[in-house]
């Protein structure tokens, strides 16, 4: 594997010029491929990849994670979106800290992934297979109204919510979708799987850990339409009786990385815009 891929937000203006100024600067012309987030499944280069730099957002970084992962290749990210929970450089040092990644010094940094399946009724044949790095939602479909969303964890019923959705996130998707719903913040390395009802109007409020070989399966059982998102990026039409039924994806997604493990901490706080004083106050 020899290869460097270069993937980029096309709607970000500035992002295909930086992806050229990285290649020219790097001398990787020769060695390298490029094309847009959306263009990526029509890869053929992927074997033969050895490292993904992505210029972009969240949103960009996951839709090559769920091209790339079965293929075990990490990335390595340039924030050009808002927040940057998973990008590890600036666009500002990209060029100068970029040769380090390329020469193999940094650590490899594992996340777990979600695998998400439906079936037309419990234990019928696949309809739709899905991975996801940060979340699969069950949720309404286009109607102003809860719904109710029968739950049940390793074949055993938990609880039918009665809410907006059910948000099934990794430790990586708990500073997501999950995040906004209530769900508390997890090391993004750690192996859970995180059950987090949105705006629930009665039974079970507070979300649920569960161990990472866990069966969680979401059936709604509301008359209205229900859907099925995958990281946000794209609604599927749920049929009734459908059952979703999620478990710890055979994929990881790959980082490489500078610092250490610990420097996740600082990050979250910068990038919510937390201020905080380690100054001790006067006596």
């Amino acid at each position: 594997m020899s290869l460097i891929g270069f993937v980029y937000n096309s709607f970000i203006a500035e992002a295909p010029a930086l992806i050229d100024s990285l290649i020219a600067s790097l001398s990787l012309k020769d060695t390298s491929w490029v094309c847009s987030a959306e263009d990526l499944p029509g890869s053929d280069n992927l074997e033969d990849t050895k490292l993904v730099v992505v210029a972009g957002g969240d949103g960009t970084i996951l839709k090559t994670i769920h091209v790339i992962a079965p293929y075990c290749i990490p990335i390595v990210a340039v924030n050009m979106g808002r927040v940057g929970f998973m990008s590890e450089l600036r666009v500002e040092d990209a060029a100068e800290r970029l040769p380090g990644y390329l020469n193999g010094d940094m650590r490899v940094e594992r996340r777990m992934m979600l695998h998400a399946t439906v079936t037309a009724e419990p234990g019928g044949p696949e309809l739709l297979s899905a991975h996801a790095l940060n979340d699969v939602v069950v949720g309404r479909g286009g109607v102003a109204r809860l719904m109710n969303i029968a739950t049940r964890v390793d074949g055993e019923p938990l609880t039918s919510y009665r809410s907006d959705a059910v948000v099934v996130s990794t430790a990586t998707g708990s500073t997501g979708y999950a995040l906004s719903a209530g769900a508390q913040i997890f090391f993004p390395q750690a192996r859970v799987l995180i059950v987090q009802p949105v705006a629930a109007h009665t039974g079970l409020r507070d979300g649920l850990v569960l161990p990472d070989d866990s069966v969680v399966e979401l059936e709604p059982v509301s008359r209205d339409p229900a859907s099925l998102s995958v990281d946000g990026l794209a609604d599927v039409d749920l049929a009734p009786g459908s059952v979703v039924k999620i478990v710890r994806s055979e994929h990881e997604a790959l980082f490489l990385r500078s610092r250490p493990p610990a420097a996740f901490w600082g990050d979250l706080t910068s990038r919510l815009g937390l201020v905080y004083n380690l100054t001790p106050p006067r006596q």
